[in-house]
This record gives C-alpha cells, sequence and structure tokens, in this order.
C-alpha cells in the first residue's frame, strides 16, 4: 500500500442502505454525500459561551489569549495555522451572540508517519468514540486504548489509528478485539521497532487469530504522539493520560479544566435554540430533558438568573451533572428534579412538584412512586420532639414500612396466583438490608417528581434525546435503520405530547434536536401542526440556519412519511454541516400556544 494512500484523512460513512436511500430522497444524492463527507469532520472551530453572570467575552478573550500563548499550560495547547500564527480568538459577530467565543481550529493536516514503508512507527489503536473525541480535541485516554505495538516504552512515537466496527455475519457490528491486542512483531532480522511484518494476534478461549500483517490491513490514523505509558501500563491503570498527542490531524484546542464557571464549550446551534425560546426575566420555564445542562445554564444567563428553570432528566446522575453546572456557573434559578419526560403531566389531585435546588439552601422534597404504609404516630414532627429525634422516627417509619412491603411480596398467594419472583425476593431483601438507594436519598440527591399540571409553564424547551446524527465528527452510522429512525421520531412525538399541556396560553414550546433525519425533524413538526390545531410556528431570533424540508417520503413498505407544507420552511432553522457555518447538524421549530380547546 502506497503510505500517502495509507495515511492520508478520508473516512468515509458506512450507511445502511435502505438510510441511504431514504436520505438521498430528503435531500438529493450529491447533497447527502457532502453532508455526509462533513459529518467525519469536526467543525473548523471551537464555540465558548461565556458566562455573563460571573465575567465578560472581553476578559475571557483576554484569558483564553494568555493561555493559549502559555507553553506551560496543562491542558490547552496552542492551535498553530498553516502560517506559523496562532489561533484567533475573537466575539461572534452575529447579532444577539456578542458574548459568544469563537476559537479557530484548523486541519486536516498531512502527518510524517514514517518515511518508508519498512520503518513505520510503532502504533495504538483506539476506540472509535475515544477517536471522535480526540479529533475535537481531547488527549488519548488510558480506557480508550485498544491494543497496541509489543515493546512501546514510556516516551516512544507512536502513531494513533482507529479500531473501526465491522459487520459480522449475523449482521451485528463490532470490532472483533478484545482490549489488550498485541501488535506484535514477527524476528525481521531487523530491530524490533519495524513493523513490517507486525501481526494482530489476539488470545481467545486457548486459541491464537492472527489478523493481516502490517503491510495488508489499512487503518484510519488521526496523528503521531508521545507514549506517556508503556503497553503494560496502558492495560495496567484505569485512568490517565495513554498518549500525549501533538501532532494532529485537525488541531482544536481541549478547553478542559479551564476558566470553569465561566466559560462553557457548547455548539452554536445549541445556543440558537435557547435564544429561540426567548425566556424573559421572571418567568417559570421547563427544560423537559436538561442533561448535560448547556442548554438550561444558556437560559438562565438569558433570564439574568431571574425567574425558575426546571431542570427535569429521566437519569439521577445526569441530575447531579446538572445541579453541579448550574452550582459552578452560580446561578440560583435552577431546580432540578429527576422525571421521565413521558410522565410529565399529571393530574393536580396527585401532583407532588417535587425540585431540589441546586445551592442547597432549599428543603428537597422527594416523591416516593409506591404506596407504603403511614404511622403517623411515628412519622409527624412534634412541636415537643427535637429534629434529631423527629429524623429518626422518620427512619424508623421508613424500615416498618420497608419491612411491611417485603413480607408482602414474599408471601405465597393462596389463591392460585403467580408466585413472587426469585428476582423480586432478591430485590426486597437488598432493600431491606441496603436501606434507600442513592436514587431516593436525601441530602444532595435528585428530587423525584410525578410530574406538573397542564399549563405550569409560560415557556417549554423540549431538546429531544435523538438519533445525534447530526453531531460531528462521526466516524461510524451503520447501526441505524429505516425503522429505527422512524422509532425515534414515534418516541419523539410522545414527549411533544407532553410539552404541549404544560405550556400555558400563549406560551412558548421549542423542539429541537441534533440530527440530520427528517423522521425526528419535519415529521415530528408536521405532526404537532396537524393534531394541535391552537400551535402555530413562530419566528425565531436570531436565525442562522436554513430552511427545512417540503413534501413528503414514500417508503418501499408504503408507508408515507409527511414533512412541510410550502410557506412553513423558512420557519424553521435547520443547520446543515456542510454549509459555510460550519455546524453539527440541527433542528429548531418554535411554536406559539394559542388558545386550547
Amino acid at each position: 500500500m502506497n503510505p500517502s494512500s495509507r495515511y492520508s484523512y478520508d473516512p468515509v460513512l458506512r450507511w445502511d442502505p435502505e438510510v441511504e436511500d431514504y436520505f438521498n430522497k430528503a435531500y438529493g444524492p450529491d447533497h447527502f454525500a457532502r453532508i455526509s463527507k462533513a459529518l467525519t469532520r469536526p467543525s473548523s472551530y471551537s464555540c465558548i459561551r461565556v458566562n455573563t453572570v460571573k465575567a465578560t467575552s472581553d476578559a475571557v478573550i483576554e484569558k483564553l489569549t494568555k493561555i493559549l500563548n502559555d507553553d506551560s499550560e496543562d491542558g490547552l495547547k496552542l492551535v498553530q495555522q498553516p502560517d506559523g500564527s496562532s489561533s484567533p480568538i475573537s466575539k461572534c459577530q452575529i447579532p444577539g451572540l456578542e458574548y459568544v467565543v469563537l476559537v479557530n481550529g484548523s486541519g486536516p493536516h498531512r502527518i510524517e508517519y514514517g518515511s518508508e514503508l519498512e520503518n513505520p512507527p510503532k502504533e495504538v489503536l483506539v476506540s472509535r468514540k475515544c477517536a471522535e473525541a480526540v479529533l475535537r480535541g481531547a488527549q488519548v485516554y488510558v480506557p480508550g486504548v485498544l491494543a497496541c505495538t509489543a515493546h512501546v516504552e514510556k516516551g516512544d512515537a507512536v502513531a494513533v489509528c482507529v479500531a473501526m466496527e465491522q459487520p459480522g455475519d449475523d449482521g451485528d457490528w463490532s470490532v472483533n478485539m478484545t482490549r489488550g491486542t498485541t501488535l506484535q512483531g514477527l524476528p525481521s532480522g531487523k530491530n524490533h521497532n519495524s513493523s513490517f511484518f507486525f501481526a494482530l494476534v489476539t488470545y481467545h478461549m486457548g486459541n491464537i487469530s492472527t489478523y493481516p500483517f502490517y503491510c495488508e490491513r489499512s487503518g484510519l490514523y488521526i496523528g503521531m504522539g508521545t507514549a506517556m505509558l508503556s503497553r503494560a501500563g496502558m492495560f495496567r491503570v484505569s485512568h490517565g493520560v495513554a498518549v500525549d498527542l501533538n501532532n494532529r490531524v485537525f488541531r482544536l484546542p481541549s478547553f478542559h479544566n479551564v476558566l470553569e464557571g465561566e466559560i462553557f464549550l457548547q455548539n452554536l446551534p445549541s445556543i440558537v435554540a435557547a435564544h429561540a425560546l426567548d425566556p424573559q426575566r421572571g418567568e417559570r420555564v421547563l427544560d423537559m430533558c436538561a442533561a448535560p445542562g448547556g442548554k438550561t445554564t444558556a437560559v438562565a444567563i438569558l433570564m439574568n438568573d431571574e425567574g425558575e428553570i426546571v431542570a427535569a432528566d429521566r437519569s439521577h446522575n445526569k441530575v447531579l451533572d446538572v445541579q453541579r453546572l448550574s452550582a459552578e456557573m452560580g446561578l440560583t434559578c435552577i431546580t432540578t428534579c429527576k422525571l421521565d419526560a413521558l410522565k410529565s403531566v399529571c393530574l393536580p389531585s396527585t401532583l407532588s412538584d417535587s425540585t431540589t435546588s441546586v445551592n442547597g439552601d432549599s428543603s428537597v422534597s422527594l416523591t416516593s412512586h409506591s404506596e407504603v404504609p403511614s404511622n403517623e404516630g411515628i412519622a409527624s414532627d412534634a412541636p415537643g420532639r427535637s429534629e434529631a429525634e423527629n429524623r429518626a422516627r422518620k427512619m424508623l417509619n421508613l424500615n416498618f414500612c420497608v419491612i411491611i412491603h417485603f413480607l408482602a411480596s414474599t408471601e405465597q398467594p393462596n389463591n392460585g396466583g403467580d408466585n413472587v419472583s426469585q428476582s423480586e425476593i432478591r430485590k426486597n431483601k437488598g432493600r431491606l438490608k441496603n436501606g434507600r438507594g442513592r436514587t431516593q436519598s436525601q441530602g444532595g440527591r435528585a428530587g423525584k417528581s410525578k410530574g406538573f399540571p397542564p399549563n405550569s409553564f409560560d415557556r417549554v424547551l423540549l431538546d429531544a434525546p435523538c438519533s445525534a446524527l447530526g453531531l460531528r465528527p462521526r466516524l461510524f452510522a451503520g447501526l441505524e435503520t429505516v425503522i429505527s429512525l422512524r422509532n425515534h421520531g414515534r418516541y419523539q412525538r410522545k414527549m411533544f405530547d407532553q410539552a404541549v399541556q404544560l405550556v400555558r396560553v400563549g406560551g412558548v414550546l421549542v423542539y429541537s434536536t441534533c440530527t440530520i433525519n427528517p423522521s425526528e425533524n419535519e415529521a415530528v413538526v408536521r405532526y404537532a401542526l396537524d393534531k394541535y390545531k391552537f400551535l402555530s410556528l413562530a419566528t425565531q431570533h436570531p436565525r442562522i440556519g436554513g430552511p427545512g424540508l417540503v413534501g413528503r417520503c414514500e417508503f418501499p413498505d408504503g408507508y408515507v412519511e409527511e414533512w412541510l407544507k410550502p410557506g412553513e420552511e423558512e420557519m424553521v432553522q435547520k443547520f446543515d454541516p456542510s454549509s459555510e457555518l460550519d455546524t453539527i447538524g440541527f433542528f429548531i421549530a418554535k411554536f406559539s400556544v394559542g388558545p386550547k380547546d
């Protein structure tokens, strides 16, 4: 293989044939080919949102300029342009987004991995997800390493290659490699650095399977770096930097642990989505799928930290992430709760509006989704008791309830019903032994909610979980099928059904995704406008994205997917990864809520 072609960065996304045909119909073959290629590359700049509660864009630019030119600063490297000058840092020129700072990167660059095929460099193979993070500016961390050359020592120069998923006989995709695999060199009469005869050897069930020799296999290379650990060390420790990648195909600075609380690295369309919501001071806003908190904090800053933002997410750990980010940024108007977006609405009679203040000053009101016996004589606070005694009595009541629940669940029925499963018995024993899990614990934990009554919020942001086919860089897309793309859209419609009930008359609902899939974008808008006649598309500011797709798509199985009608396409924002704006793929629709039935 010609070394110049072997080491060139030119990945091609492999799509399911039916998915590719669907996208070709939606965008046109040439346009989709440009989108597909753009997805394999990172944006040419990093977008930083300044926390205007703590800093100004001018102050941040001054600090970043100093850091970028300070070689001793850990974690943030100077990005060199082709002419040798440092990467420029500037304010965003879009009206209303002057608090956003842009840091230009560069690439793709040609890397010298080895002048001759007979003397190629030692290699470290990383997972595809690790490689995607590296292309965005991250280092190669230990968990991302899958394999490497046998004789790699600390300080060695190594080439970083990506282990890509390959299709198997059963239709599944996998890297077909065990972590710790050695790129073994066979005797060649030369030093052990010569990898002309390297073979990929794995040990499985006592058998040795040999992958193609170095000269026979192809790879996707993303840079040269210095090994920070030996081969043995890379697979012995659980964390830390494995390779300091100092010569990259794409050069973007990493902002890990840089100016924490003052800046937040965020894609430009995500910032625009917060502006589309147009939150006002003093309003009550719901972020239905809030984690990791980027849009939540962006909305809070636009409200000048005045009002109330309820940040909900179904994941306990993700709720804690939102709390940490909000506290780090010094924002006090954000409350959080653990809540499934599909269960966001509840009747007033069953409402338990339990949210947790991120600053820890407010008391935590938890809601249990299971019924347990009560004992008012034990649980209730009494004026004559101390706070500690009341807490102890409540804990006693909790243990009493757990015991009763355990005995009831393990009791064998006499009416011929099914017996309690062994897994349920083990689960209840665990509850009895260990007490409440951390998702049900107070004191810095995530509060749980049964939802909110209809018309509870002035504005609702539904940044829906999606196929994420707009995120870049993306090196793999083989898992999605036409059926899975449709299912994503069905799931989002269910969330939309919840969101539309929570917005008051005269309020605003913003729906957004980070995908190029029309089933999750235009088709959801069509569904919303057809089902809810009191909704109408509203103008967005700023408007920097392109128009949506108009028309429909007919599938071979007879399914018809309706998109936007003429005149509606200019009311949404569709961000194209292949456009000059050079963003991720993203979609935003803003709805005004009129009088409801």
